[in-house]
């Protein structure tokens, strides 16, 4: 079972600014980054990026040929400090209420969505509330808070730190990508006046360095491809990293079914689930007919975890135009899917997220990337909730074995981890009481 490596200290003393830690905020929250931060020329750069890190195996290429995130690092976020969290194909953040779960797949999900291209105020609405709890505002009245991941992938680990300042004024203060050791992209803010950041990223060739001005409510490393031609080596190295994290954050379905409409009658629409899965049986209308193979999986799945067996799981059209979704038992009855339980209900929405994809999902993947080159990762807060013993047993169990496949991952929160750490291939991050 692995834990955080969070650690106490002084939250307000400087911390310094080694090459391994992201940019600096505030103390350990909301300091600019000092003007005079070491800039991407004072590194050297290889003429490429690193295929690989010392020590990674075959098996290591194999299992992250397709970009994913590995780690997830929260500088200084919410109740989180200094923590590092290692991230499997099934990952589960467990402890009791209060203890950061939740918040660890915020801060998950606002990367993402910063890597979609959102900005900023749309991402953190409360950005307050992601201070970490007990900060004081620097000389400057700043506060803020530090995020960052780490996604691997063909080209070896690539490292994005960002540093946001949540008072008095929302902006990213400060953004690093990194792989192999070496700063590809560095911004900081030098002018308060001004809605921008100063950017350097390695370019190599007559000028070491391309500077320009991004803006900042956004991630830099999201607008890489749009600044960057890509005509030297440097420039190509630069954009093979941003492409990287941006790929691996991207695919991301933040899932949170609502039982208290799924079981509504529906109007046919996109046949894309949304995150409250409350147009469950339009979804299921599409996806019965278009893959079969994938629907008998999860009416297997749904027979496992049900306390009668279950040979079909489909949707039919009403007088109105709507569908409504109806289980099919093995006696031959007929239930409507609003007449499960609370429990039963979110079963059926996360398995059949699980046995689906991009292309079913409500979400944005990377269009310039092929699907077969992407991995989706679910982020289920309260994976657990409402659901017993088989139920969650077998839901993580279908979680472990598409995993497998390479095509998604899993990040969720539990209350009591111990179940969950003796199904093979699940890595618990154990935050305690």
């Amino acid at each position: 079972m692995s834990s955080s490596s969070a650690s106490s200290g002084p939250v307000f003393a400087p911390v310094p600014r080694p090459a391994s830690d992201g940019p600096s905020s505030g103390g350990d929250t909301a300091r600019t980054v000092p003007a005079q931060a070491p800039s991407v020329e004072a590194r050297s750069a290889p003429a490429a990026l690193p295929a690989a890190e010392a020590g990674r195996t075959a098996s290591d290429e194999v299992r992250y040929a397709r970009p994913c995130v590995t780690e997830l690092r929260l500088a200084a976020f919410a109740r989180h400090r200094r923590a590092r969290f290692r991230l499997g194909a099934v990952t589960l953040f467990a402890g009791a209420s209060g203890s950061g779960k939740s918040s660890a797949l915020r801060a998950y999900e606002a990367l993402a969505r910063l890597a979609g291209g959102a900005r900023l105020g749309e991402v953190f609405a409360d950005p307050v509330a992601c201070v970490p709890q007990g900060a004081l505002p620097d000389a400057q009245r700043r506060r803020g808070f530090r995020i960052g991941c780490t996604a691997d992938g063909p080209g070896g680990p690539v490292r994005l730190d960002v540093a946001v300042q949540a008072e008095p004024e929302l902006r990213i203060v400060g953004e690093r990508l990194s792989a192999g050791g070496v700063v590809l992209l560095e911004t900081a803010l030098r002018d308060p006046g001004r809605r921008t950041v100063q950017a350097g990223w390695y370019t190599g060739g007559s000028t070491p360095v391309t500077r320009a001005p991004l803006p900042d409510d956004r991630l830099g490393t999201a607008l890489l491809p749009l600044r960057v031609a890509g005509r030297t080596d440097g420039q190509r190295q630069v954009l093979a990293a941003a492409e990287q994290m941006v790929v691996a954050l991207r695919s991301v379905f933040a899932c949170d079914p609502q039982p208290d409409w799924m079981g509504v009658p529906v109007p046919t629409g996109s046949g894309r689930l949304l995150a409250g899965c409350d147009n469950l049986a339009d979804v299921l209308w599409r996806t019965r007919e278009e893959c079969g193979r994938r629907h008998a999986l999860l009416v297997a799945a749904l027979s496992a975890g049900s306390a009668a067996p279950v040979v079909d799981l489909r949707a039919e059209t009403l007088a109105d135009g709507t569908v409504r979704a109806l289980i099919d038992r093995a006696d031959g009855s007929r239930t409507e899917l609003a007449r499960l339980g609370y429990g039963e209900l979110r079963y059926v929405a996360l398995a059949l997220v699980l046995l689906t994809g991009p292309g079913v999902l409500d979400v944005d993947p990377v269009g310039e990337v092929p699907a077969a080159m992407q991995t989706l990762t679910l982020l289920a807060d309260g994976l657990d909730r409402g659901l017993d013993p088989r139920q969650r047993g077998e839901l993580l169990r279908l979680a472990v074995r598409m995993a497998e496949r390479g095509h998604i991952r899993c990040v969720g929160t539990v209350g009591d981890g111990q179940w969950a750490a003796r199904t093979e291939g699940v890595t618990v991050v154990d935050l305690g009481p």
